[in-house]
């Protein structure tokens, strides 16, 4: 890895940041708060939330098995996709490059930071092969963007060629584990002392069934999270976000038995719609959805719309051609799919 002053963007590497009112009294204890210009009604609404977050992370660290001071909280993961720009990519001079088809933020947050984005396809398995994506970097690429689970795929991507990309590149990489609570595989997160250069991604979107809250995670070194911390908004996750968090964490019977369901669904959903007429293949997924092609994509997402039910039609994403891509709902919300598609003609 290119020592981090040589990633990093010169004029963020100089920032000094902005010091809200609650950094300059840390580790003091105090009653009385006259500093930042909050009415002292309402409570506790009236105060500003703590702006990194320290008994959230803890949480968060107990849950995760990652030490605070290696994780950063953002609002949702895009957040932390946004800030990896903002960090490391210089507007009109550097490029990232990137696994296609994936998560589509990756994109979209290089274009608003003007920053060439680069695809490679993967291969007909939804598999990357990292001989391509380390050939299609140069002295200006500074990011690598990788998804295991992938979206919109579901599949996760070789470990072994993760690692090679790890290893072989002298920037960042990105791997985005979104979905890892649905996988048996190792999160590459535990990994992080080997790789300076990793920063992980996760959410409480998805597994934790708090995508309203909007609270995205990114676990990396302590001096990339200082860089992160650094260039976010100083109050970025609000009070109510993170006390429901919290409240959220500490039921994790609740959401073990959430993760079992889903995952119990998910078998049972893979086997009705592989017997479905419509359906010509599933492909394997370690997500909470499957990615299902059909036989008219198109006309079958139209349909589905017209009975109020809602899925992805992913029939123009390179690739998957032809697919839609089904969440994994509840018992009813499962039926109501499966009844609707059965009497489909």
């Amino acid at each position: 890895m290119k020592d981090l002053q040589q990633l990093a963007r010169p004029n963020i590497w100089a920032l000094k940041p902005y010091s809200s009112a609650r950094d300059e009294y840390k580790g003091k204890t105090a009653e009385v708060f006259l500093d930042a210009n909050e009415s002292p009604y309402n409570q506790p609404y009236n105060r500003y939330p703590d702006p990194l977050q320290l008994d959230l992370k803890k949480a968060i660290s107990g849950l995760k098995q990652v030490p605070v001071e290696n994780i950063f909280l953002g609002n949702g993961s895009d957040e932390a996709i946004d800030l990896v720009y903002r960090v490391f990519c210089r507007p009109g001079i550097d490029n990232v490059v990137a696994i296609e088809p994936t998560y589509g933020m990756y994109e979209v947050c290089a274009d608003i930071n003007d920053v060439e984005y680069r695809r490679v396809p993967l291969d007909e398995h939804f598999q990357l092969s990292a001989a391509a994506l380390l050939a299609a970097c140069d002295e200006h690429t500074k990011a690598i963007w990788l998804c295991s689970p992938n979206n919109p795929t579901g599949n996760l991507l070789l470990r072994e060629e993760v690692e090679k990309v790890l290893r072989g590149f002298d920037g960042i990489v990105v791997v985005d584990e979104a979905y890892s609570d649905f996988s048996d595989a190792r999160p590459f997160r535990a990994d992080l002392p080997l790789y300076p250069n990793l920063v992980v991604l996760n959410t409480m979107s998805k597994a934790f069934g708090a995508a309203a809250l909007r609270l995205g995670m990114a676990f990396a070194s302590a001096d990339i999270i200082g860089l992160m911390n650094k260039v976010k908004y100083p109050y970025n996750i609000n009070s109510l976000t993170q006390e429901t968090v919290r409240k959220i964490l500490g039921n994790t019977g609740l959401l073990h038995q959430h993760l079992v369901d889903i995952l119990q669904a998910r078998r049972s959903m893979e086997l009705a719609l592989e017997s479905l007429p419509i359906c010509l293949r599933l492909y394997p997924t370690d997500a909470n959805f499957i990615l299902m092609r059909v036989t008219d994509a198109d006309a079958i997402y139209n349909y589905l719309v017209d009975q109020g039910i809602i899925v992805r039609n992913r029939n123009h994403v390179h690739l998957c051609a032809g697919c839609l891509r089904i969440t994994i709902g509840t018992r009813s919300e499962n039926t109501r799919l499966l009844s609707a598609l059965r009497k489909y003609r």
